[in-house]
């Protein structure tokens, strides 16, 4: 049987920080719960030109407007939304309301990832307080990260939030690889360390939804890319909303977090939709990777 969260045990040891987490996962049933009727491609794109579904409105529109019902939200950015939505509060919270929205065809997993900043968007990694996402897998969990630690609680219902791992790490014997974009737009140095991965039996995993993929990474070590390609030397993912938030969260968890240069977190990026090259996970394949790319 499912047990509520005790009250004394916080997500972090921040009140504002805890009430914007706790409308994540009180909203996150509600969302899983709507996948099923919302699988249409709409006419428009997101501001980055990538395809939208219904279930992406639908998310955006429900945590937007529960977030900026919390006192403690200062502003409220999406992935689906040009600018940002202001209000009076502490923290500025980016969120990418339905990661991997385009495996609702194909029914694999998706999810939500959210990033609490004390500064105004566009912001840096370093200005992260929090992070945390939801994963919409066969249950639904939620992974929170305050900077020194990372939390995974079972979401089993309206309220309900079961402990399953008050330390999770990346694992320190790495068994898995994940690369997005097509092998042929990679620059010759992205697979070439590809191919030195593959060489030590490192087993692919790539189901087109960063969150799922990360999670495997962390549950079974291992590194997650999406490199800059030949087309595309800015990368795919968007800084703010996916790679800060999940960098932040894997350097909780003892890993660590790259643009293919340097430490991501680091990057001060001028525009709220900017995009950046993104490797994370065990810090000696992501060491070996800057390594090659450089």
């Amino acid at each position: 049987m499912s047990q509520q969260l005790p009250p004394s045990r916080d997500w972090t040891d921040d009140a504002a920080v805890d009430a914007v987490l706790d409308v994540v996962a009180d909203t996150a049933h509600e969302i899983r719960g709507a996948l099923c009727e919302r699988r249409a491609a709409l006419d428009g794109e997101n501001p980055t030109g990538d395809r939208t579904y219904a279930a992406d409105d639908y998310a955006d529109e429900l945590l937007g407007a529960r977030l900026l019902e919390c006192d403690a939200v200062a502003a409220y950015a999406s992935e689906e939304r040009e600018t940002v939505l202001e209000d009076e509060g502490t923290y500025h919270v980016a969120v990418d309301p339905l990661d991997g929205s385009s495996n609702l065809r194909s029914n694999n997993p998706m999810g939500t990832i959210v990033g609490v900043y004390d500064e105004p968007l566009p912001a840096s990694g370093q200005d992260l307080v929090a992070a945390a996402y939801v994963l919409y897998g066969p249950n639904t969990t939620m992974l929170v990260a305050d900077g020194d630690s990372v939390s995974e609680y079972l979401l089993a219902g309206d309220g309900e939030r079961r402990p399953l791992d008050e330390d999770v790490t990346v694992p320190a014997d790495p068994t898995v690889y994940s690369f997005g974009g097509r092998r042929p737009d990679w620059p010759e140095s992205v697979e070439s360390v590809v191919e030195a991965f593959e060489a030590e039996r490192l087993k692919l995993r790539y189901g087109g939804a960063l969150i799922a993929d990360v999670t495997q990474v962390l549950t079974h070590g291992g590194v997650f890319a999406y490199p800059e390609l030949e087309e595309r030397p800015e990368g795919k993912l968007r800084y703010c909303f996916e790679c800060a938030p999940i960098g932040f969260l894997v350097e909780s968890a003892g890993g660590r977090v790259s643009d293919g240069e340097g430490p991501l977190l680091d990057r001060d990026p001028d525009e709220l939709h900017e995009r950046t090259p993104f490797y994370v996970g065990d810090g000696d394949l992501v060491d070996r990777i800057e390594a090659e790319l450089a």
